[in-house]
């Protein structure tokens, strides 16, 4: 997601357990890139409106940047001190710790039944909804049309398709055919990609039931594929998959110096404004389209400390509202996590909320990370170091999954424990 420099907030203590004079604590991150449109802004904006109609409960927003909120929010938790609600990128820990309410405990049945089914099913630890999700992107093939023109060449449908078009645009002098970002910053998410558009069955990193099959004989055999016909045959650039991030690709593709490569929806702005001229297609599977699309979601949670159920709850009704998640995705180019909002923008032919379809068009069949198991953080830091060395000369993808299945068999088990 969006990361950029926060604002704080000076926090204020917890009100009385009356249904008056209450104060509730929300750390939240920043999807903004610049003071002028950091999330502080859309945040005092709801908090005026709901205070208005709720005299008896203030709310007090603390907004960070993506690189500082999560840190933020356990050195508070650490200190004893967790705020009522958290907007951050991660929830298990703090489900698995006994520390955070249960939706159902929060939400009217009228929200959580607006939950998209595939986001809410993965805010749940042990089977029971802690993380509720507020904001999701997913991600499509995106392709400079200027360079396909040039090169004479069509979107591709299929690996084998993908392959020729970067031959035919390598020929044709352009710097990254398909640029293959799996550099350190954020080499988990083309990975899954990957892994999903080469898979019959599972979710990527898991199978259909949560466990790890990093290893297994499909992953196996997308990652060789990748090794072989895509960066073996310099069609991935000068630079080393393993060497290149996930922001040097999109920066490069706003400069246009490269063909082809995944992206969500940021990027769209980031090549407009350089004016390229570029298209979107579902990501191409091994015999024609991925199977599906891999998606994100950052989540909202609400901690038991304070003890204000039922002002967080009816505070999260009034987020959670048709017209504030419509409000908060289309400011900052995200998707809804609400059928009622995602069903409104689906049917809207303004042009910002056209933009988005494609990517809405993945939802209903994304996958996301396994970020039910406690054990994620320390796995994706995992692929994130090494990935990378699947694909380079005399790498081995059989040998580089073995040994990261072998960390995330041992990270579950240690999470169990």
């Amino acid at each position: 997601m969006v990361s950029a420099l926060g604002m704080t907030a000076t926090l204020g203590g917890c009100g009385g357990s009356g249904s008056s004079d209450v104060t509730l604590r929300l750390v939240a991150a920043d999807y903004g890139d610049s003071r002028d449109d950091s999330s502080k802004k859309y945040w005092d904006g709801l908090v005026e409106e709901y205070e208005a109609k709720h005299p008896g409960v203030k709310v007090e927003v603390s907004v960070y940047s993506w690189n500082d909120v999560d840190s933020k929010v356990k050195a508070m938790v650490d200190a004893g001190d967790a705020p009522d609600l958290a907007q951050i990128g991660a929830y298990a820990d703090y489900a698995a710790a006994g520390k955070l309410y249960p939706a159902s405990e929060l939400l009217s049945i009228r929200t959580q039944a607006d939950l998209l089914s595939q986001l809410s099913d993965a805010g749940q630890w042990k089977h029971v909804q802690y993380g509720i999700p507020f904001a999701a992107s997913t991600r499509v093939l995106f392709y400079n049309k200027t360079l396909f023109a040039k090169a004479g060449i069509t979107p591709p449908t299929t690996w084998d398709d993908l392959a020729a078009d970067a031959k035919a645009l390598k020929d044709k002098g352009v710097k990254f055919p398909y640029a293959l970002p799996l550099g350190p910053e954020e080499a988990q998410a083309e990975t899954m990609q990957w892994m999903l558009s080469g898979a019959s069955t599972g979710t990527g990193y898991t199978d259909d039931v949560g466990t790890y099959t990093i290893d297994s004989t499909q992953n196996v055999d997308t990652f060789t594929w990748l090794k072989d016909d895509l960066v073996g045959k310099g069609l991935t650039g000068p630079v080393a998959p393993g060497k290149l991030n996930r922001a040097d690709a999109f920066a490069a593709f706003a400069d246009g110096q490269v063909g082809m490569l995944n992206g969500h929806p940021t990027l769209i702005q980031q090549a407009a404004k350089k004016g390229v001229k570029f298209g979107m297609v579902p990501m191409p599977g091994r015999e024609g389209t991925a199977r599906a699309s891999m998606g994100v979601a950052d989540w909202m949670m609400a901690f038991k400390q304070g003890g204000h159920a039922d002002q967080v709850g009816d505070f999260l009704d009034f987020v959670y509202s048709q017209k504030n998640v419509l409000d908060f995705s289309r400011e900052y180019g995200l998707l809804p996590v609400t059928g009622s909002a995602s069903n409104t923008m689906t049917a809207s032919d303004a042009k910002a909320d056209e933009t988005l379809h494609p990517f809405l068009e993945q939802l209903p069949t994304s996958e996301l990370y396994p970020v039910g198991k406690t054990s994620w953080a320390s796995v994706s830091a995992a692929v994130k170091k090494d990935i990378g060395q699947a694909v380079a000369p005399g790498g081995s993808p059989s040998g580089v999954l073995t040994r990261l299945q072998a960390t995330a068999t041992a990270a579950d088990s240690s999470a169990a424990n």
